[in-house]
C-alpha cells in the first residue's frame, strides 16, 4: 500500500445441582451469534499479527516509528480494462490511483486464464499480462497469476477439447512451460489448476496424475514457481470436506502444493461467521499458508447477484460495511491466513457491482470507510517516544514495512513475522 479445529475441551456448568458438560465449540458458536465475533479475536490479532520492534540508539534519543505497508496481503483483482482499449486514459488513471491507495497486492482477474490468452489455437495474447505486470512491478505489488489451468468444461476452449490425448498432453506441457518461463520470477504465485473439486476435465481425459504433471511442467519453466490450489464454497462449509480430501490426495501424490486458496464469493448479505472460523481451523492442519483469494460481500447467494440492477438502501450499505469488517477480522486473526484479495473494488469493473468499495462515479460507499478505518487506522502502527537509559525503545507493531526516524536520521526496515524481535540499530 502506498499509504501505503475447534478444540474439544469441555466446559462444566451446574444446573439444579447437576453438572452439565457443554462442548467448547457449542459455547463458541453461541458467542458468535450473540456478539458477531468469537471471544478473544482481538487477542489473536495481537498475538499473530504483531511483534516486538526494538530501536536502539543513544539514551534519550527521539524516535518516530511510522508504518508504510502491511506484510499481510490486503489485495484485489486487477481487471483487464486497465490494459485494454475499453477504458479511457482518465478511467485508467483513477483506477490505478484508487488501487494503490487501498491495496498492497494483486491478482489477475482474467488476463492469465488460458481461454483469455489463447481463445484460438496459436494466437496467444501476452499484452494484457505484460501491462498489468508492469504496473505491479513499478509499484512493488506482488501479483498472483490466476490461473494456469481451469478444468471446468464450460471454461475450456473447444479447440483444446478437440485434441487427441497425445496432442492434449503436449499442449498442456507447452502452455505451462511457456507461461512460467516467460514470466520467471515475476509472479508471486500461480493458481495451478483452478476449482478442481467442481470440475476436473483434464483428469477425466488424461488420468489422476495430470495435476502432478502440470506442476512439473510449470517448474520446468520456473523452478521457483509457487503453485497454489483454489476453490469455492469452502468457507461456507459446504465443500470443506471435499476440499480437504482433495488436498490430501494431491499431497499423497507428491504434488508440490505451496498454498491453499479459498474463495469468498458465496456468502450472502449475512454470513456464517462460525463456519468461516471452523473452515480456517480445519485447513490449517496441512501446515500450508491460506489466502482468501476472491472476496465479494455480498456474494453469489445474495439477491444482488441474481439481479445486478438492484440498488442498496442506506441500511443495506451499512450492513455490507459491517459484514466486510467482520469477515476481515476473522481472517486477519487466524494464524494460517496470509492475505485477503477482493474480486473487484469499483462498480465499473466488478462482477457483483454492489460489492464494490466505490460506485461507478468513484464516490465512496460506507464499506470503503469501514475498510480503510480497519486497515489504515486500527491495524496500523504509528508511534514515537524516547530511547530509555539502556538506549532502547520498544513497541509492539503490526508486521510490515516501517520508516524509523531517530534524531532526524531515517531508515526503512522490514518487520517480519519471524517469531523473533526485529532490532534496528542507529
Amino acid at each position: 500500500m502506498q499509504k501505503k479445529a475447534m478444540n474439544q475441551n469441555l466446559s462444566e456448568k451446574s444446573c439444579n445441582g447437576r453438572r452439565l458438560v457443554i462442548p467448547a465449540l457449542f459455547l463458541l458458536l453461541a458467542s458468535f451469534t450473540a456478539t458477531g465475533q468469537y471471544p478473544g479475536i482481538n487477542d489473536d490479532i495481537e498475538k499473530y499479527r504483531k511483534g516486538e520492534l526494538i530501536v536502539k540508539a543513544k539514551p534519550g534519543s527521539t524516535i518516530k516509528v511510522e508504518q508504510i505497508s502491511h506484510e499481510f496481503w490486503f489485495g484485489c483483482a486487477i481487471a483487464n480494462g486497465l490494459a485494454g482499449s475499453s477504458w479511457n486514459d482518465e478511467t485508467k488513471r483513477v483506477y490505478k490511483q484508487k488501487f494503490l491507495e487501498n491495496f498492497n497486492s494483486a491478482v489477475t482477474e482474467n488476463a492469465v486464464k488460458w481461454g483469455t490468452m489463447e481463445p484460438r489455437r496459436g494466437e496467444v495474447n501476452y499484452s494484457i499480462i505484460d501491462t498489468i505486470l508492469r504496473f505491479c512491478d513499478e509499484n512493488r505489488l506482488p501479483l498472483r497469476g490466476h490461473n494456469l489451468f481451469w478444468g471446468i468444461p464450460q471454461f475450456i476452449q473447444q479447440w483444446v477439447k478437440d485434441l487427441d490425448d497425445n496432442e492434449l498432453r503436449e499442449t498442456l506441457k507447452n502452455r505451462a512451460e511457456t507461461v512460467t518461463a516467460r514470466y520467471r520470477g515475476r509472479f508471486a504465485e500461480y493458481d495451478l489448476n483452478n476449482e478442481m473439486i467442481h470440475g476436473n476435465w483434464y483428469e477425466e481425459r488424461l488420468g489422476p496424475e495430470i495435476t502432478k504433471l502440470m506442476a512439473q511442467w510449470a517448474h520446468n519453466g520456473d523452478p521457483d514457481a509457487r503453485l497454489w490450489l483454489n476453490d469455492y464454497d469452502i468457507l461456507t462449509g459446504v465443500k470443506l470436506a471435499d476440499y480437504m480430501a482433495h488436498i490430501r490426495k494431491l499431497l499423497s501424490q507428491g504434488v508440490p502444493v505451496a498454498g491453499i486458496g479459498v474463495q469468498g464469493h458465496l456468502h450472502a448479505e449475512t454470513f456464517d461467521r462460525a463456519a468461516v472460523k471452523r473452515a480456517l481451523d480445519s485447513l490449517s492442519v496441512f501446515g500450508l499458508p491460506v489466502r482468501i483469494t476472491e472476496f465479494n460481500m455480498p456474494g453469489q447467494r445474495s439477491k444482488y447477484y441474481n439481479n445486478r440492477q438492484l440498488v442498496m438502501t442506506p441500511e443495506e450499505e451499512q450492513l455490507k460495511a459491517k459484514e466486510l469488517v467482520d469477515y476481515y477480522r476473522i481472517c486477519f486473526a487466524h494464524p494460517a491466513v496470509e492475505g485477503i484479495l477482493m474480486w473487484g473494488f469499483w462498480e465499473g469493473a466488478n462482477w457483483i457491482p454492489v460489492s464494490s468499495l466505490y460506485r461507478r462515479d468513484w464516490s465512496p460507499t460506507p464499506a470503503l470507510e469501514a475498510y480503510q478505518n480497519l486497515i489504515f487506522r486500527e491495524w496500523w502502527t504509528n508511534t514515537e517516544g524516547k530511547a530509555g537509559r539502556d538506549g532502547s525503545f520498544k513497541t509492539r507493531a503490526f508486521y510490515g514495512k516501517y520508516r524509523i526516524t531517530v534524531n532526524g536520521v531515517t531508515e526503512e526496515v522490514e518487520h517480519r513475522k519471524s517469531g523473533i524481535s526485529t532490532i534496528v540499530e542507529f
